[in-house]
């Protein structure tokens, strides 16, 4: 996955000469994401609903991929690298005390968060900055924008810019990479996986399979550790939802 972080193409530039925040209007930045629907356009797009929002700077993430380590969860963003970097152990820790059922409402409602107080920031960008959760198919994004100094996003503008922005995703195949991969989960453990969602005990999935009660217990465990959960009942949401089971 090529991870573009503070370099805006031709077409992200320009995106922002044509779409200051105040001026455009939701038809126009519809036509606007329609004329940049190609596998090559995602800073042009991403720019785009930043502006609609009235962000100062956008960050694309892959929520599947935070738990990894590096920036390979960045799939595009235009915020300085060294914001970018700091906020990559937050994000990190952040998503690892999240329960499954906090994830899925994430969905619905945008977060508000700020940056930490040490960091350093370029001048007018304020430290308050909005998550925006989206999936396309079975994978899970974030949308991070940033605002100037003591500006506020106007919510129906930023559930316009939740919607279009899986719109863009899908068009410009940034989910791709690992689509078909299942999580790194084996057969055995998607096996195991399906039984306990079908309410199976480890005793149970033992005799079904053939296996020990030991070995079962440790798929389970490697299902829970790949897919970041931290009980049964949560492998089973991230099961569910990502139509694994």
């Amino acid at each position: 996955m090529d991870i573009q972080i503070s370099q805006a193409s031709k077409g992200d530039r320009d995106a922002r000469s044509i779409a200051p925040a105040t001026a455009m209007s939701r038809e126009q930045l519809i036509l606007q994401l329609s004329a940049v629907s190609g596998p090559t356009y995602l800073q042009a797009g991403l720019r785009a609903l930043a502006s609609y929002a009235g962000a100062s700077h956008y960050l694309l993430v892959r929520c599947d991929f935070i738990q990894e380590s590096g920036l390979d969860f960045v799939v595009s963003s235009d915020w300085p690298f060294d914001l970018v970097r700091r906020l990559a152990s937050e994000l990190t820790s952040g998503y690892g005390r999240i329960g499954e059922l906090e994830k899925c409402m994430s969905l619905f409602q945008p977060s508000v968060a700020s940056l930490p107080d040490d960091l350093e920031l370029p001048e007018g960008v304020g430290r308050q900055y909005y998550g925006l959760t989206l999936n396309v198919g079975r994978t899970r994004f974030s949308l991070l924008l940033l605002t100037r100094d003591s500006v506020s996003l106007s919510s129906d503008r930023l559930r316009d810019v939740g919607l279009l922005s899986g719109y863009l995703a899908s068009c410009t195949r940034c989910f791709e990479d690992k689509l078909e991969r299942d999580f790194d989960l084996t057969e055995r453990e998607l096996e195991c996986l399906f039984w306990i969602a079908e309410g199976k005990t480890s005793d149970e999935i033992a005799m079904i399979l053939g296996i020990s009660r030991n070995t079962i217990n440790n798929y389970i465990t490697s299902v829970m550790r790949k897919t970041a959960t931290k009980t049964r009942s949560e492998a089973i949401a991230f099961a569910v939802r990502n139509n694994l089971v």
